[in-house]
């Protein structure tokens, strides 16, 4: 995708950033959009998404206070501005096999299409949101564009916290025999087993570019989202959940990251 210089000069201070809270609810999986059988979008395109994946800081005590504190406000007082209409907050806790998680946490912050993003991006107000990073990021950070490849929901009023499978997929040996497989054999299987794993949603990107237009770090992403870390815990402990990751090699050849998250606030 093309930009104007102003979104990149932003996208290059900034590295890769933002956040502000906010959390998703419930629905059932939509059909991949990326496809050449898929529904026309509408006029304005899928919405397309700041994804900012923050590294292990160095005093994570520390990164959450100003967080909280500091850097969710200053997001919050400037979303008008730049224009994005929903955000997700979500908190790493371990790799689905129980170890270190790869990431910390991730921000994403969701716009109506790909030109109200370039301009949210080339605001003041998101430069202010990026001049605050290095404040408590730590750790480093990556930032990508993305757009949504089937439908996101908005989340349920009051819906406690969900927890999330995230499936972080690097770029492919071969990216056309990856769509093929992921859109013919992977999803139809995951839909199939939906029911006996037990998540209530998935939501499915792919990453257009890193913040500064260079190549993205990362390829694709899946979200698969759980009423309750118990019910995660018992829902990848399943059979169906145990047959789409033993899928996952089958086409996933540039690797992948699995995470286990929680929604936060």
């Amino acid at each position: 995708m093309h930009c104007r210089s102003s979104w990149l000069l932003a996208s290059a201070f900034v590295l890769a950033a933002c956040s502000k809270p906010a959390d998703r609810g419930a629905a059932t999986p939509g059909a991949d959009t990326t496809t050449a059988t898929a529904a026309p979008p509408a006029a304005a395109g899928p919405m397309a998404i700041v994804t900012v994946l923050y590294k292990q800081p160095k005093d994570p005590a520390a990164f959450e206070r100003y967080y909280k504190a500091k850097h969710l406000p200053l997001v919050v007082a400037n979303q008008k501005e730049i224009g994005f209409v929903r955000a997700d907050l979500t908190k790493f806790t371990s790799t689905v096999d129980g170890k270190k998680p790869t990431f910390y946490r991730q921000a994403e912050l969701y716009f109506n299409s790909m030109d109200d993003l370039k301009k949210g991006m080339a605001t003041p107000g998101f430069k202010k949101v990026a001049d605050d990073l290095p404040n408590f990021a730590t750790g480093g950070l990556t930032g990508m564009i993305a757009t949504a490849t089937n439908t996101h929901d908005e989340p349920a009023t009051g819906a406690a916290p969900a927890a999330i499978v995230t499936v972080i997929y690097h770029t492919p040996k071969d990216t056309a025999a990856f769509e093929k497989y992921y859109t013919d054999s992977h999803l139809p299987l995951v839909t199939t087993d939906q029911k006996e794993i037990g998540f209530e949603k998935a939501e499915l990107t792919k990453f257009a570019s890193n913040l500064d237009g260079s190549a993205p770090a990362r390829y694709r992403q899946a979200e698969l989202y759980f009423p309750s870390l118990a019910a995660l815990k018992k829902g990848t402990a399943t059979a169906g959940f145990k047959k789409v990751a033993g899928d996952l090699p089958k086409f996933a050849t540039g690797g992948f990251d699995a995470l286990i998250g929680v929604e936060t606030k």
